[in-house]
């Protein structure tokens, strides 16, 4: 998956997101200690300039009964794997550790403060790094073992989460619908996830997580996965409301996207096989009779091309019925079921 912007960033810099992603996907009894009222973003005072070049990463602290507990959290959007990535967690942390000593942002007895690294990981391929140190380090005999380094963070695999349906059980969670309108195949369910934030943050202290809702979907999902909309309309986009009507009404549009784009391209390819095999049979006949054999071709290969690949598009991506489909397409029923039947298997 391509690199997402900082748009992302944007999301997990609200208090919000973080207090969700603890409490969803952190299932460990101390979470429900934390005082999220105390949620703060560290500032640049407390990083290192070795961490400021990390811009993908943020950190946060929280309270945990008289003592601070920071959350160093890593944004992974790259498509390749980083095998080492428990080196640098082990690495970052351990700048962490120097600001904070340089800070004198210890606790009460001296010692250094807790960190939970989580590294959130958006790829399409499974995460299958080393979440331990102590793994990518040889096992030696003897006492040496003793000093292997281990340290381990926190993987949120959101492909992983999704398609296993580890999701935390907890309906009003916004990472949770953060993760599921990402991966979302069906663009008329977005209208339903978009809703729901709609109403969750209705209330006017939530304008900034609103606005970052909308600048996500607006350059992350709606230009991605729905290239035909209007860039002018997309970017006019300024709130979550603007954006739930805009998707209400283009929603009853999209299926005739998808046929013109199949007939556009069936076409295309048509005509150019159909070109193709009338220079061949024009070497033999004639080169004007082949041509026009040709082009009639292609035009008929196009059509019937353009209607398949609409009709695959409206099985796959709208929960429209095969009666429907086949109106739609013209296609007759018995066609339909067996292209549903394929693309099932």
């Amino acid at each position: 998956m391509a690199r997402h912007d900082n748009s992302y960033k944007l999301l997990f810099s609200e208090p919000s997101m973080v207090r969700d992603l603890l409490l969803g996907y952190v299932r460990e009894d101390w979470v429900e200690r934390l005082d999220f009222n105390s949620l703060e973003k560290v500032s640049g005072s407390y990083v290192s300039d070795d961490l400021k070049d990390r811009e993908d990463d943020i950190i946060w602290r929280v309270r945990w009964g008289d003592e601070w507990l920071y959350v160093y959290l890593l944004l992974e959007f790259q498509s390749t794997i980083d095998p080492f990535m428990a080196v640098r967690v082990m690495a970052y942390e351990a700048l962490l550790y120097q600001d904070l000593i340089r800070q004198k942002a210890l606790c009460r007895n001296g010692n250094l403060p807790p960190i939970l690294p989580i590294v959130l990981y958006n790829g399409e391929r499974r995460w299958n790094a080393a979440c331990d140190v102590a793994e990518l380090v040889e096992d030696v005999p003897g006492g040496l073992s003793r000093f292997r380094p281990s340290l381990t963070y926190l993987l949120l695999d959101e492909q992983a989460l999704v398609s296993q349906e580890s999701l935390p059980a907890a309906t009003h969670n916004l990472v949770t619908t953060l993760f599921k309108l990402e991966r979302q195949r069906h663009p008329e369910q977005w209208v339903d996830l978009i809703r729901q934030l709609v109403e969750w943050l209705n209330a006017p202290e939530h304008a900034s997580l609103r606005r970052a809702f909308t600048v996500w979907i607006r350059r992350v999902l709606l230009s991605s996965r729905l290239p035909n909309l209007d860039n002018d309309e997309i970017n006019a986009l300024q709130d979550l409301h603007e954006v739930n009507h805009m998707l209400a009404e283009n929603i009853k549009r999209w299926p005739e996207y998808w046929r013109e784009d199949a007939r556009r391209e069936g076409l295309k390819e048509g005509r150019e096989q159909g070109l193709e095999q009338g220079l061949e049979q024009g070497l033999e006949q004639g080169l004007e009779q082949g041509l026009e054999q040709g082009l009639e071709q292609g035009r008929r290969q196009g059509q019937e091309q353009a209607t398949l690949e609409t009709a695959c598009n409206l099985i796959t991506q709208t929960s429209l019925d095969d009666a429907t489909i086949a109106s739609a397409t013209g296609l007759n029923l018995r066609m339909v079921e067996t292209l549903r039947q394929s693309l099932q298997d």
